[in-house]
């Protein structure tokens, strides 16, 4: 055949689209932060962390086919390349970027009319949130926070997403940076001075503590935490630049932001 037949995918978007293209037969190996979909793990060989590999476990599964993602996977990706395996490193930070992704990966698989069919749906849920959000005159300041120690804000696809959801991002001038660091907020009480309206943590695969959140000094003054408008996204849902951060994390920010909408009334 003349696409590639095993393929190895140190990202769990990754994986999630192969399946989502009924291609899961050409995956050899998998991320272990793989959740979509949950047979996955079961049926797939489990070779690295998401930052850490070893090169030997992604080598043993045969890949004709690397899939990495992002700078923080980028010497693992060297390190293959060196030992002759093929590698795609996908880079994708927006919402655009995310339905190229999945356009490329069907490419790689020949699965082009099922890619454009997984792509017409996720653009068919982009549209259908915008038309919930059109008639809200109103429009919510909502602060992600993707880690809290030291605090975090969003990455571009999600501030892509709360504006799609009918948000404003508070933090516009990180979300637009690529890397994490560049993202760190020095100054919580900045956070304060913004004033959000809502707050939406997703402290990537730790669980959400709203009381610590509220208890950090001054925070008790911000409008989200003075009226309970703190929320969670699990980050599978929302942090892997993949289907899932539109059908579920797109979703999750619309019915986030209906409720806000609802108590102004």
């Amino acid at each position: 055949m003349s696409h590639y037949q095993r393929i190895a995918c140190l990202s769990t978007e990754a994986v999630e689209t192969l399946y989502a293209l009924k291609a899961e037969e050409f995956i050899a190996g998998i991320s272990g932060f793989t959740v979509r979909p949950p047979r996955a793990r079961a049926e797939k060989t489990r070779i690295s962390g998401f930052s850490s590999s070893s090169l030997e476990r992604i080598l043993a599964v045969r890949p004709d086919l690397v899939i990495g993602f992002c700078d923080m996977q980028a010497d693992i990706c060297r390190d293959l390349v060196k030992a002759g395996v093929e590698v795609h490193q996908f880079n994708q930070r927006t919402v655009e970027g995310i339905l190229r992704m999945i356009a490329v990966l069907a490419a790689l698989v020949q699965r082009d009319e099922a890619g454009r069919a997984l792509i017409a749906g996720l653009r068919a849920d982009i549209a259908r949130a915008q038309q919930r959000a059109a008639p809200w005159t109103r429009k919510p300041v909502i602060y992600f926070e993707e880690w809290n120690d030291p605090l975090m804000s969003g990455i571009g696809w999600a501030a892509q997403l709360i504006e799609l959801a009918g948000g404003v991002d508070a933090f516009p001038e990180l979300s637009s940076q690529p890397g994490a660091k560049e993202r760190i907020i020095a100054e919580p009480l900045e956070v304060v001075r913004r004033a959000p309206d809502i707050i939406v943590a997703s402290w990537c695969g730790k669980k959400f503590q709203p009381a610590q959140l509220a208890s950090r000094p001054q925070w008790d003054t911000i409008p989200a935490v003075r009226e309970q408008m703190l929320f969670e996204i699990k980050s599978p849902d929302i942090l892997s630049p993949g289907p899932a951060a539109i059908t579920e994390g797109l979703r999750q920010l619309g019915d986030i932001v209906a409720h806000w909408q609802a108590a102004q009334a």
